[in-house]
């Protein structure tokens, strides 16, 4: 029996050997889908996914790991550059890092992308891990209270004591104005510090700045991951600034009614794009292209604990336990419950399979994927995850990197074998319907054989066709332009778009008018219309504008009572002219419905 017991137990292991490759095959296992690279327990790092990026840096093909380091939250703050698995990099930094981003300044090559670090009211810019800029926020206005005692202060006018009594009044006071970071540092020193510190600061100027709390890229002109992009920051007074890659000035700024917390975008800053903002009062509001505040706003159900975007929807992780897909109009498209809190969430991008997912990191020291509202496979680690990247690192893809609670990085890969599956694996596995597929009819053999054996007629036939299509679409839009029948124009910055309500025989018809320049200002125009009057009757045939400030929309009304009663409809033209000129600037062309009294009849 003693002779026969190690063999039983040697001949286990290798049963469960096969077992575990059967199911990392499969890739329906817990953690059988990836395989462990690296796990070093003392790397003593201290961040979180906002501070974690993944660049070829060199342009050598190795992608490398860029880490901003809190460090103790008062000393050893660092930025640090990891190849493969030993840290190769590291320079010290002022103060803490809210999020660190990697983007293309220029087109000059070799293409060597640029890091961005946003710290406190700066943004410091590195290139070939070298200094090279710093953007400093735009200065906050002053209490005014507050900057005549320090100026008081300076002349020698008051002292430490009379200076500490007075701002208090100030602060209780609660202008609406908050005081600056240097008189609420002075108000919390003990007595005996108030007069060495005054006289350090005295003659240095009083400023109030805000803080970055987040920032993002956004592509300018291309889609391509090496293209130019503008760095997208918000900061602690709830603005929005889009930086120019170059000059780094602010192309634009808008403004959001909380704090932003987490930031995303998606589209080309020259085209059309979208920012999406999660904020502390539990909202995320979407800002678009020509816009100084949000457009749209999606409620949540808690405060947001991370913000991404998968495709054309917006997923967002909350503090009660929730995970939420919406689009951008701000309809839900479905909500998951999870067991225990959110740490942090990343974006698995698998571009070369087509899909993608979502990592969430729980409290529980589980980190969970996602397709859709499905979970596909979890991995349970050693420790609580507060920081991931998924991305390719080396020149390998598919390469999850975390780092725990406790300071450990994890580093693994996914199996090029496994694909997961729009489905939940906890799910009972469903029988699979055979499909009726339908039998061949002569009908399709011989379409198949004709395209068989005539390729390059029947593609040179549909080439003809679809460029035949194309000049003539081509023409009717030159001819549009031409002749002002569009309901845009090359030549003015305005727009203009109608909308008919009602049931009929009275209609009410809105136009609205939507000045695009930024700047220019729209004066000394009127809206005519033409169609049959015979059939239509309106109430405003003329329409005077008034002065149309950029940016802005305006929307006007006619009431349009149908006369015929034999079920005749028609259309009607919206013109745009200005006073002195025939020829219309701008056409709408409205199709107007059936009435109601005809219907019935």
């Amino acid at each position: 029996m003693s002779s026969d017991q190690p063999s039983e137990e040697s001949a286990n292991p290798q049963q469960k050997q096969k077992k575990q490759r059967k199911s990392d095959d499969g890739g329906t296992s817990k953690e059988g889908a990836w395989l462990n690279v690296h796990h070093d327990p003392v790397a003593a790092l201290y961040t979180f996914s906002s501070c974690m990026a993944l660049e070829d840096l060199n342009n050598d093909g190795e992608y490398k790991l860029l880490v901003g380091d809190l460090g103790t939250g008062r000393s050893n703050i660092k930025l640090k550059m990891y190849e493969g698995t030993q840290l190769k990099f590291e320079t010290p930094l002022l103060d803490l890092p809210t999020g660190i981003c990697t983007f293309y300044m220029d087109t000059t090559i070799p293409r060597t992308p640029a890091i961005a670090v946003a710290s406190g009211s700066f943004v410091y810019i590195y290139k070939n891990l070298r200094p090279y800029f710093k953007f400093t926020l735009p200065g906050l206005d002053l209490n005014q209270m507050e900057n005549d005692l320090w100026l008081q202060v300076k002349e020698d006018k008051m002292d430490a004591t009379m200076l500490r009594e007075a701002l208090e009044t100030v602060c209780k006071e609660n202008t609406g104005v908050p005081l600056t970071a240097r008189s609420l540092k002075f108000l919390r020193l003990e007595p005996e510090d108030c007069q060495p510190f005054v006289s350090v600061f005295k003659h240095v100027p009083l400023k109030r700045q805000s803080v970055t709390t987040c920032i993002t890229t956004l592509h300018k002109s291309y889609a391509e991951r090496d293209a130019v992009s503008c760095l997208v920051m918000a900061s602690e007074n709830s603005y929005i600034y889009v930086l120019d890659p170059e000059a780094f000035t602010i192309l634009t700024r808008m403004k959001v009614p909380s704090a932003p917390v987490f930031i995303t975008t998606t589209g080309l800053y020259d085209v059309d794009y979208c920012i999406y903002v999660a904020c502390r009062d539990a909202t995320i509001y979407t800002l678009k292209k020509g816009d100084t505040g949000p457009q749209y706003r999606i409620s949540l159900s808690s405060q947001p604990c991370g913000l991404l975007s998968v495709d054309k929807t917006i997923i967002t992780g909350a503090m009660d336990n929730s995970l939420s897909c919406h689009l951008p109009k701000g309809k839900r498209q479905w909500c998951v419950s999870l067991p225990d809190t959110i740490t942090c969430m990343e974006v698995m991008d698998q571009q070369n399979r087509g899909y993608k997912a979502v990592l969430v990191a729980l409290a529980n020291k589980e980190v969970r994927v996602y397709r859709d509202r499905f979970l596909v496979n979890s991995i349970i680690m050693d420790d609580i995850i507060v920081g991931m990247k998924f991305g390719r690192f080396g020149r390998e893809e598919g390469a999850l990197l975390m780092v725990g609670r406790g300071g450990a990085l994890s580093i693994k890969m996914l199996r090029r074998t496994v694909s997961f599956e729009n489905k939940d694996a906890h799910a009972a596995p469903s029988q699979a319907a055979s499909l009726d597929i339908p039998k061949k009819t002569k009908v399709f053999v011989d379409q198949t054989v004709r395209e068989r054996d005539n390729p390059y007629a029947m593609h040179n036939a549909f080439q003809k066709d679809l460029y035949r299509i194309r000049l003539g679409a081509a023409k009717a839009f030159a001819k549009s332009l031409k002749t002002s029948s569009a309901p845009i124009t090359t030549t003015h910055s305005m727009n203009i778009s109608a909308q008919v309500q009602g049931m009929g025989p009275l209609f009410r018809l809105t136009i609205t008018v939507h000045n695009s320049s930024p700047t220019v200002s729209i004066i000394d125009h009127y809206i005519t219309f033409k169609c049959d009057y015979s059939l239509y009757r309106l109430s405003r045939p003329r329409i005077e504008l008034p002065l149309l400030v950029p940016s802005l929309s305006y929307s006007f009304e006619s009431m349009v009572e149908c006369l015929d009663e034999t079920g005749r409809t028609g259309a009607i033209d919206v013109l745009v002219l200005r006073k002195g000129s025939p020829v219309p600037l701008i056409t709408a062309l409205v199709k107007m419905p059936v009435s109601e009294v005809m219907v019935m009849s």
